[in-house]
Order: C-alpha cells, then sequence, then structure tokens
C-alpha cells in the first residue's frame, strides 16, 4: 500500500493544473486534426516528421485524458452529480476513446473493415468528429487559463516530459512491430499497409468522397488538352495506349498502398502533341517552370487537381496497370498516375487536361463536393 501511494503521490506532482490540462486537450485535438489532413498530401519521406508529431501527440492525449478522468471520474459515475452538459461530456470522452483505439490498433497491423471504411477511415472519422465535441465541451465549461499556470517551471517540464515520452512510445511501439513481426511492420511511413499483387485485382476499389461515376464507353472517350498549349486537341482511348511504363508506389489516405507497373503515354508527350506550352506575350523562352504554369487534370465527376508543369510532365496518363487494361473503378479508361503524390491526387476517369499559368486553389473545396450531382 505504501508503494501504491509513492506512486500515486509522484503521478499527482506530473500533473499540471486542472485549466491547463482542459485547454491542452484541446490544443492537442487541433493540433492532432491539422497534422492528420496534412499527412493526406504527404507522399515521400522526408515528410516524415507530420506523421511523427501526430503519432506522438497521440500518445499525449492518453496522458491528459487519463488526468482528466482521474480528476472527473466521480461527476461520471454519480448519476446525481449529472447536468445538461455531462451528456456532452460522455459523448466527447466515447468520441476521444473511439479515436485513440482505432489509432492504436490500426499501427499495430489491425485490418478489419467497418462496413465499407478501412478502421484507419474509422479513425479520421472519430479524429474529425472530436474536434467541433472538445470545442463545444470547453465552451461549456470555460475557465480561462490563469498566467500563473503557463510561468511554473515545473509546467515546462511536464510538457517537455510529455512529447519526450510520446515520441518514446512510438519509437517502442516501431521495434515492438519489427520484433514480434506483427502485421503493422511492414506499414510505410505514412501507416499504409501493403497490398501485393499484380493487376486490377491486386489493391482495393477507393473513391474520394463521393465520387461514383457510371461507367464510360470507350469507343466514345476523349480527352482533351487545352488551356495554354499551342493547338488544344482530343485524345481517344487508343492513342492514349502508348508504350510508357512506369512502376510507381500508389498510397492510398484509406490506408494502404501497392507498386504496379502501369502504362499509357506521359503528359509531356500529350502536351508537346498539343503543340507544346504557349510564350508569354514578352516573347520570352519557354522556360515552363520559371513561368509559373501548372497543369490541371479534370475528372468526368469534376474532380480536379493541379501540379507544377514540370512535375506533370514526368507523370503518366495510365491506361493498363500491370498489363491489364485499367478497370471502371480504377480510373479507366484513362487515369492520373503521378508518383510521390498520395492516392486521392491520382484523378481517376480524367476528360481534361488544361495547362495554366495560376494554381487551382478551388481544387480543395471540389475534392469535397464532387460526384454529389
Amino acid at each position: 500500500m505504501r508503494i501504491r501511494g509513492t506512486i500515486r503521490r509522484s503521478l499527482g506532482r506530473l500533473e499540471p493544473p486542472p485549466r491547463v490540462v482542459d485547454w491542452s486537450l484541446l490544443v492537442v485535438v487541433l493540433a492532432e486534426a491539422a497534422t492528420g489532413l496534412v499527412s493526406f498530401t504527404v507522399g515521400t519521406p522526408d515528410g516524415w516528421p507530420v506523421f511523427w508529431l501526430h503519432r506522438s501527440l497521440g500518445l499525449a492525449i492518453v496522458v491528459l485524458l487519463g488526468w482528466k478522468l482521474a480528476r472527473v471520474r466521480h461527476r461520471l459515475l454519480d448519476r446525481r452529480l449529472w447536468r445538461r452538459s455531462t451528456a456532452l461530456s460522455v459523448l466527447t470522452l466515447v468520441a476521444t476513446v473511439g479515436t485513440i483505439a482505432t489509432g492504436a490498433l490500426w499501427v499495430v497491423g489491425v485490418d478489419v473493415r467497418v462496413s465499407y471504411w478501412t478502421l484507419l477511415s474509422v479513425h479520421v472519422g472519430f479524429g474529425l468528429l472530436l474536434v467541433p465535441l472538445v470545442a463545444s465541451h470547453a465552451v461549456t465549461r470555460f475557465r480561462p487559463p490563469r498566467r500563473v499556470d503557463f510561468e511554473e517551471r515545473r509546467t515546462a517540464v511536464q510538457y517537455g516530459l510529455l512529447l519526450i515520452a510520446g515520441a518514446i512510445g512510438y519509437r517502442l511501439q516501431q521495434g515492438a512491430n519489427a520484433l514480434l513481426s506483427t502485421p503493422g511492420a511492414d506499414r510505410r511511413f505514412t501507416g499504409s499497409q501493403p497490398r501485393e499483387g499484380e493487376g486490377n485485382g491486386a489493391f482495393p476499389v477507393t473513391s474520394w468522397v463521393a465520387d461514383d461515376p457510371d461507367p464510360i464507353d470507350r469507343t466514345n472517350y476523349r480527352l482533351s488538352v487545352t488551356g495554354l498549349v499551342a493547338a488544344p486537341r482530343e485524345f481517344d482511348a487508343d492513342e492514349l495506349a502508348g508504350n510508357d511504363e512506369t512502376s510507381a508506389l500508389l498510397d492510398c489516405t484509406s490506408g494502404w498502398y501497392t507498386v504496379q507497373e502501369w502504362g499509357g503515354i506521359r503528359v509531356g508527350d500529350l502536351l508537346e502533341a498539343a503543340g507544346g506550352v504557349e510564350r508569354g506575350d514578352d516573347g520570352a523562352s519557354d522556360d515552363r517552370s520559371a513561368r509559373g504554369a501548372y497543369v490541371r487534370f479534370v475528372s468526368v465527376t469534376g474532380y480536379r487537381w493541379t501540379l507544377p508543369v514540370a512535375e506533370a510532365e514526368d507523370a503518366l496518363i495510365a491506361t493498363h496497370v500491370g498489363g491489364d487494361r485499367l478497370a471502371h473503378g480504377h480510373g479507366g479508361p484513362a487515369r492520373l498516375v503521378a508518383p510521390g503524390r498520395r492516392g486521392f491526387q491520382w484523378v481517376k476517369w480524367v476528360t481534361r487536361i488544361e495547362v495554366r499559368a495560376e494554381r487551382d486553389p478551388a481544387q480543395w473545396v471540389v475534392t469535397l463536393v464532387s460526384g454529389f450531382d
């Protein structure tokens, strides 16, 4: 009993002031949402700090939640102390536990589906739900933090130790996965798990948000190349089935990745066939990167994504995968293959390529509304 009491007192000395814990939970949840959304756009290993921070903060939430529950558990367990705001507190707790549990299971390699969704997708759903719930909870329990709460050296030490513990915990988890050869050991740095095989059947059919068009008649299909090109033109499906091939890794934000041989035609060759990118009115040399030109890829659903022209030229408009003609679910007759980009940026069912002088910030809105019509 003495040992237990000593441990309890030691842990109590580590706990920051209640106001700091409450507001820290809100800040960390917002940071988790931000790093999680940013991680969707990271496809190359040099972006690992985003994922490291996201997972470390997740472990920090576990500790903060433990301090919070230790303080308020009597109010949750005694029905006589319940108020109107208690229901919101319970709902917030359920969303928090759901977020932590699904994230932890995914990290160790558990790969199950909840209806249509992977466990990672459920984790994202819980996380997005948690943001308004924690914000609303903070409003109902609003107690502004005091300056003295942050001036104590102990508070700074506590949070420094919290972040260090999160980083160490993350590294220990990686080591345990490798040592025990769990399914999580062969994940990419993004958390995605591998899908083996070749061709259409080797990886799942997924669509971003509501995109689900009817199959496209290949004989009537046309891809137009327009915008800042000298001679806009159209290509049919046979003209796109060129001799270019590339091995590229598709990393889907729903939590899987696959390496496939993609066949089709380089975007740079399509631009050249359309007369090349136009020169500026000042007669400057046709240096496309210096001109700041971009290439926008537009789907039959209205979905679209834009790449810098130098990157776009080396991308592929694919008509085949693993020697198979692209199935409709995978974007047939033609889809974008953009190595180093995440799966949602590999636009399916491409019907238009536009060369532009500027970026397309509205593409972020379109990704959320395309397909709903």
